[in-house]
């Protein structure tokens, strides 16, 4: 980027999401993990835009708060009138902005910043306005970039197209920048002269052909990247896309994935070299694995960290807060929440461990649970190194387990375990004898009474 040009963005999200069919506004819909807002204000932002304009319409609550929580500034378009309407009512926002500016759409997520970066780059070579445009398997209804010699002559819609412009298979994209004293003067200039009576921002470039200035096209590398989210069948298209995107990279950071296509992963989620994951692993947001970590089959997991060599699953739920220490274990029907997980310390099947500390070396027999919460508070458990929990164990929290301690199975554990004792709490065990045979006699006596 040349040091004197600042840059800027103005994102396009007053869209009133009618095809979405839903109570909230398209744009907060995700992909990824992370709504399509969100995406698009973080590429704002790799392609070094200062100053970032989210326009909203007057009833998007939704979408205004969100763009304030992003760190956006904020425009109103009010009635809305097209594209070329909702950047200039962006206008004041931009206050004595004077550099070049980019107009992205709220619901494209996937574009990458490298193809920012080229956008910029023609208007770095000489270029006043850029447009991006792609080159998709079916030109279909999308609008046409019509180019001569390297410059675009005219964005020109389907519908609009002579016979010769429909053979251009190079398409809209919707994402502009240029200069902002130029397009911002462009815009001044465009008229509502069609049969929508809408201010549209294609007709930017015939105006500022006509004023003289230099308009050029760039390709986008990978069509799927300008996929726009107008409905739930758009929404899953771009899931798939991003997928397949983040599937692609991990395997080649040299992650193994056993079935790439059953793994679902999110827009955050890192994986060191060398860790490996199971069919139908699906990754909530804020997830790290350290190399060597081995996620088998059917696991869902957020907000937790993985270290080196661990082991979890299949089956598996490990929520936020957890941390898994080098060589830990979290096997079939294990949950996790909020808690700490020493090395080497293995909690094999059929236990919920919430809110805790477990030491290294520990083990945590099947059946056992942390009761973390009272009804009103949640409370904590500490289990020391080495300690050994026995099958069918509760751990009533808060309570503390010495290190080396030992707790007989079945135990309800209401008060802190010294270190390297044995704590056994469950009641004597009395054996009736014939209790069964007489019970059974006087059951089936019942039965056959009222056959």
């Amino acid at each position: 980027m040349s040091k004197h040009k600042q840059r800027a963005a103005i994102i396009l999200a007053a869209g009133k999401s009618t095809r979405m069919k839903s109570a909230r506004s398209k744009v907060l819909h995700n992909v990824g993990g992370r709504s399509l807002l969100a995406w698009v204000a973080d590429l704002a932002r790799q392609a070094g835009a200062d100053k970032v304009v989210c326009v909203v319409g007057e009833h998007n609550n939704d979408v205004r708060a969100a763009a304030e929580t992003l760190g956006l500034d904020i425009a109103v378009q009010e009635p809305q009138h097209g594209t070329g309407h909702a950047v200039l009512c962006a206008k004041g926002a931009m206050g004595d902005f004077d550099g070049d500016m980019i107009v992205l759409c709220a619901d494209a997520p996937l574009i990458r910043a490298q193809t920012l970066a080229d956008v910029f780059a023609a208007l770095d070579d000489g270029a006043d306005i850029a447009v991006l445009g792609f080159i998709p398997d079916d030109a279909g209804a999308y609008g046409r970039l019509v180019t001569q010699d390297g410059d675009l002559l005219k964005i020109v819609e389907a519908k609009e197209a002579s016979d010769e412009e429909l053979a251009v298979n190079l398409c809209n994209s919707g994402i502009m920048a240029g200069n902002a004293a130029i397009m911002f003067d462009a815009l001044s200039k465009v008229t509502n002269d069609n049969v929508k009576g809408e201010y549209y921002l294609t007709d930017v470039v015939e105006i500022g052909r006509s004023a003289g200035h230099k308009i050029a096209a760039v390709t986008a590398a990978d069509p799927d990247e300008v996929v726009g989210v107008n409905s739930r069948t758009d929404l899953a298209i771009a899931e798939t896309s991003f997928q397949r995107r983040k599937r692609a990279a991990i395997m080649d950071n040299g992650v193994t994935l056993r079935d790439p296509e059953t793994t679902y992963f999110c827009y955050d989620t890192q994986i060191e070299s060398d860790a490996e994951i199971g069919a139908n692993v699906v990754f909530g947001p804020n997830v790290t694995i350290a190399s060597g970590a081995v996620i088998h089959p059917f696991c869902h997991i957020e907000g937790t960290q993985i270290g080196e060599n661990a082991q979890i699953g299949p089956f598996a739920r490990l929520r936020p807060g957890t941390v898994m220490g080098e060589g830990s274990k979290a096997g079939n029907f294990v949950e996790t929440k909020k808690s700490i997980i020493g090395k080497g310390s293995k909690i094999n099947h059929l236990s919920y461990i919430g809110d805790a500390e477990v030491g290294e070396g520990a083990n945590i027999g099947a059946g056992t649970i942390t009761c973390n919460y009272d009804g009103y508070n949640k409370h904590k458990t500490i289990i020391g190194d080495g300690v050994f929990v026995g099958s069918n164990s509760s751990l009533v929290a808060p309570v503390t387990l010495g290190a080396g301690a030992y707790l007989g199975s079945g135990g309800v554990i209401t008060k802190d375990v010294p270190v390297d004792a044995l704590a056994v709490a469950r009641a004597v065990q009395v054996n009736k004898e014939g209790w069964a045979k007489r019970y059974r006699t006087a059951q089936d006596a019942r039965k056959k009474s009222k056959s």
